[in-house]
This record gives structure tokens, C-alpha cells and sequence, in this order.
């Protein structure tokens, strides 16, 4: 095995103050801004080790070879848009090299890299990924709850992309909160399989004729765990394909500095609209400790990721004895404690046990709601 070492920042904290978080960055750096240009000219202008995280979403390079329809005779909205055309597999590689020297020289040497694609472009990106020097930790198998068929019926439907997680040499000390990901989890190890439902909805920014703003926009959700993963509040986080803006809503929101890197200037307009109307989530919030605790046929730690149970959220028994906050990472916060649902409800009624999903209550249109409700919910619109 490679002799890495991974830093868990999430230390003890009970027997010292926890020191006020300072991180600092150069001057020079434009956080918090979207560099309208082409990504490899934007980040030949960033300084040296000056990011703490990228998240590359590069084209796909899909080859599609003309329109496709659904059966009863609509077109399919696929990827056809010029960024995703290059006319040889070699100028494409040529592209991934180039793109990927300048995110090596701009990373921290204990920054780590994701890059996320199909089965059309992943395999050529992770071999210029190893032929460059990175040192791949992982790749991440995001499933798609709800894929969208194969209207042909010609082959697998294709029901999942894959993350590849690099640090920049096999010696380096990156970043992995370990913890966190086990509370997000209900105190599992998370795997390198993420069960995820696509952009759809209310999420899925649409344009001014009602078309999709982007055809490969990203789930909240999958950001939310990658950024939790692998850096802290006040890290700085570059998207060289910034598209819509996901890794910036999401950073604003968990309190990461961002940078976004976009050359379209229909995707500029839609990604700044919408990080601008994007709110941090509140600081006490964003205190992550986890605790033990069992492990339920869904996450909590899910009910929060996908947004449907907001961090900071105030949630209650169904007399009000009790008052839990819900922190950003699925623990709840209630008095000095501090733990999953569970485990809270168990200490504040002085039990050997509790069933969190029926005892916690949210407030929903005027009524105490059992959150147990999101659960159902969730579970339905997966299929499960």
C-alpha cells in the first residue's frame, strides 16, 4: 500500500478551546469570482500552490453521431453543444494534458483533485491523470437513482459517472474527514459507491424558454459531500469548468472560498445569478460532531445532503420538551449534546435507545411533522 497520510481534521476538542479557524490566501487570488476565459489561460494567471481543492466536471467528448429520440418522437436534450466536440481522441488528450499540468501547478502540494466523467472520456482523463504523477485515491462511482433510460434498447442503461480522487504524488499529506463522511453516514464508513439522484426539478436551472441551462448540471448534493469530504471552512476551491455555477453555490453555502473558471457567456450569467441568491449556511451549523450511532435504511445524514432537511433547521419533540439543531454534516446539536438522532434522543429522555426518524419533529405549515415523513419521502422517490 502507498504511503500516503490522510489529515482528519475533526481532533478533540474536549479537553482545549477550538481555535478560531484562520486560512489565508494571496492577495492576488480572486476568490469568490468567475474568470470568464478558457480555463487553461485563466489558470496559467493563478499563482503557484494557491488552491486548496479543484473539482474538474472537463467535456465529455461524447461522439455522438446524430440526434437521438425518445419513442413516442421527442428529441432527446443531449450533449451537442460545441465546448464537447474535439476532432481526434489525441487533440483531446492533448487538452486533458494541458489542463491538468496548470491544476497541478496551481494545487497546494496537500490539495487534493476530482474529476468526474462518463465512460467516454474517464478512462483517457485517468491515464493522463498517472502519466502526470497524480496519485489516485480513489474513483467514486456516483449511481443515479433516477438515470434516464436507453431509449433504444441497444444497451445497458447507463445509470452512473465516475469521480476520480487524486493527490498530487503518492507521498503527499491530504485532506480526507474521515469523520465527517461516517456521521453523514450514520456512523458507516462511506463507501466509494454514492447513490444520488440527478439534477431534476426545482434544482435544474431551466432558461428563459424553459430548456435546461446547462445539459450536464450536477446535483447539489454530490458537491455538498465532495467539498465535506476533503477541505474546510475558508478553503479555496477551483472549478475550471464552472458551467452553472454547482461548486460555487455549494462552497458559498458551506462556507469554502470558490474560484470559477467559465467561458460561455450564456453559463457566466445563470451561475452568478444563482450563487448570488445562494446563503451560507449559519456558522453554528457548521460545527461537525459526530458521534456513534446505528445506521438506519437511510442516512440522515441524506435527509440534509439532498436539502431537504436544512442545516440549522430547529427541530423538536412532539411535546417540546427538547430543541435540536441540525448540523450541516446529518448530527444534531441539543443543550451541550452533541450526536445522531438517535443517540440525542435517547440523552435527553434518559433512555437506553431512541428511534430518532418518529421522535424529532420539524415544523411544516404550522404543524409538528415527524422527520421520518422526509425519510418516506426519499425512500419513494427512489423507488425504494
Amino acid at each position: 500500500m502507498a504511503a500516503t497520510q490522510p489529515i482528519d481534521t475533526l481532533k478533540s476538542t474536549r479537553t482545549r478551546p477550538r481555535p478560531k479557524l484562520v486560512v489565508s490566501v494571496p492577495h492576488d487570488l480572486p476568490v469568490n469570482t468567475i474568470i470568464q476565459d478558457d480555463c487553461i489561460a485563466a489558470m496559467a494567471r493563478l499563482p503557484d500552490k494557491s488552491v486548496d481543492m479543484i473539482f474538474a466536471d472537463p467535456p465529455y467528448n461524447l461522439q455522438l453521431g446524430g440526434d437521438l429520440y425518445r419513442p413516442e418522437g421527442g428529441r432527446v436534450d443531449a450533449v451537442d453543444d460545441h465546448w464537447d466536440k474535439f476532432d481526434t481522441f489525441a487533440a483531446y488528450d492533448r487538452f486533458t494534458r494541458d489542463w491538468l499540468r496548470e491544476a497541478h501547478r496551481i494545487l497546494k502540494d496537500d490539495g487534493t483533485i476530482w474529476v468526474i466523467g462518463s465512460y467516454h472520456n474517464i478512462f483517457r482523463v485517468g491515464a493522463s491523470l498517472q502519466d502526470a504523477g497524480w496519485w489516485i485515491l480513489n474513483d467514486i462511482v456516483w449511481r443515479k437513482t433516477n438515470p434516464m433510460p436507453n431509449f433504444k434498447g441497444t444497451r445497458f442503461t447507463n445509470a452512473h459517472e465516475t469521480m476520480i480522487w487524486c493527490s498530487k504524488s503518492e507521498k503527499a499529506r491530504y485532506r480526507f474527514n474521515y469523520r465527517v463522511m461516517k456521521a453523514l453516514n450514520d456512523d458507516l464508513q462511506m463507501r466509494s459507491d454514492w447513490s444520488l439522484p440527478i439534477c431534476s426539478g426545482g434544482e435544474r436551472l431551466k432558461d428563459d424558454d424553459g430548456h435546461k441551462a446547462h445539459p450536464t448540471q450536477k446535483p447539489e448534493a454530490l458537491l455538498y459531500r465532495v467539498l465535506l469530504a476533503c477541505t474546510r471552512p475558508g478553503d479555496v476551491v477551483l472549478d475550471p469548468f464552472f458551467g452553472t455555477g454547482t461548486t460555487g453555490a455549494v462552497a458559498r453555502r458551506l462556507r469554502r472560498r470558490w474560484i470559477g473558471i467559465e467561458r460561455e457567456d450564456k453559463y457566466v450569467a445563470v451561475a452568478q445569478a444563482r450563487i448570488d441568491s445562494t446563503l451560507p449556511l449559519d456558522e453554528s451549523a457548521m460545527m461537525l460532531m459526530p458521534e456513534k450511532r446505528a445506521a438506519p435504511r437511510v442516512a440522515f445524514g441524506t435527509i440534509v445532503e439532498l436539502g431537504m432537511l436544512a442545516p440549522g433547521t430547529m427541530l423538536t419533540d412532539i411535546k417540546r420538551r427538547f430543541v435540536a439543531e441540525v448540523r450541516a454534516d446529518g448530527s444534531i446539536a441539543c443543550a451541550d449534546a452533541n450526536g445522531s438522532i438517535h443517540k440525542i434522543g435517547a440523552t435527553m429522555q434518559g433512555a437506553p435507545s431512541c428511534n430518532g426518524w418518529t421522535f424529532w419533529h420539524y415544523e411544516e405549515a404550522g404543524a409538528l411533522t415527524p422527520i421520518d415523513a422526509l425519510r418516506q419521502r426519499h425512500l419513494t422517490a427512489i423507488g425504494a
